[in-house]
């Protein structure tokens, strides 16, 4: 786990995967209602080329949620995975975000965890969410951005365990809603790209995520305008908070 700010506290995830996650304190929550936001970034081995690009994607991510109208209404939570998963801050207010200091150079290597990391983000959005709304009565929904260039080899998470996690949170009213985005990039020139496009298609699909978002070779420019879609599908499941209902898919 990463260093704790003292309004933050570990939590442990309920179900099969068993991973912890941190979070900040009810006490320090000012509002009422919040859009639990997971950014989930790809560190293995083959992201090495782009790195630099990925890191400046998930600063201009937060930055433009800290412009956002809705800005006290998010909570933002950062991990990375390559056979591993590091959290590199749990869910955290905006305020207490700073992306010069807490978000570090990436170091990209080892395996591709996938569903493992997917797991873990979406069942702490859950089980965080729950403990907002049958303690504490908060309205609460939910947005999870998994940005990967490939297959799942090392995990023992699957696609099933990731549906039945979000069917059953839905059932029980865990969270209003809940939006999970799967974006595949290629490595500018990687022969790979046709068979991890179907992997990820096959992913999204078996663990019934709300979207796969093709975004191409892993270019500067292609980067920033996945920087300014991931924005605009926060501020939009943001103001959908209340309806009852996700916010629509937007179109990369």
């Amino acid at each position: 786990m990463p260093r704790l700010m003292d309004t933050e506290e570990v939590l442990q995830q309920n179900g099969p995967g068993a991973f912890q996650f941190s979070g900040v304190r009810v006490e320090h929550l000012g509002a009422t209602e919040y859009t639990l936001v997971t950014i989930v970034l790809d560190i293995s081995g083959s992201v090495s080329d782009f790195a630099a690009e990925l890191l400046k994607l998930v600063k201009t991510v937060v930055e433009a949620c800290k412009k956002s109208p809705r800005a006290e209404n998010l909570l933002i939570r950062y991990l990375t995975f390559n056979q591993d998963i590091i959290e590199i801050h749990g869910f955290r207010l905006l305020k207490d975000i700073d992306v010069d200091n807490d978000y570090k150079p990436l170091k990209p290597d080892g395996m591709t965890s996938l569903f493992d990391a997917s797991y873990d983000a979406i069942g702490a959005t859950i089980d965080y969410s729950a403990r907002l709304v049958d303690d504490y009565e908060f309205d609460v929904n939910g947005a999870v951005y998994i940005i990967t260039d490939g297959m799942n080899n090392r995990g023992k998470m699957t696609p099933k365990s990731i549906k039945d996690k979000i069917s059953s949170a839905l059932t029980h009213e865990k969270i209003e809603s809940l939006i999970t985005v799967l974006v595949g990039l290629t490595e500018p020139g990687s022969i790979w790209a046709p068979e991890v496009k179907v992997h990820l298609e096959s992913f999204q699909k078996d663990a019934e995520l709300s979207q796969f978002v093709d975004a191409g070779d892993a270019t500067p420019g292609k980067l920033a305008k996945l920087a300014n879609f991931v924005s605009q599908s926060v501020s939009s499941q943001s103001q959908s908070l209340g309806t009852g209902a996700p916010s629509q898919n937007l179109t990369f």
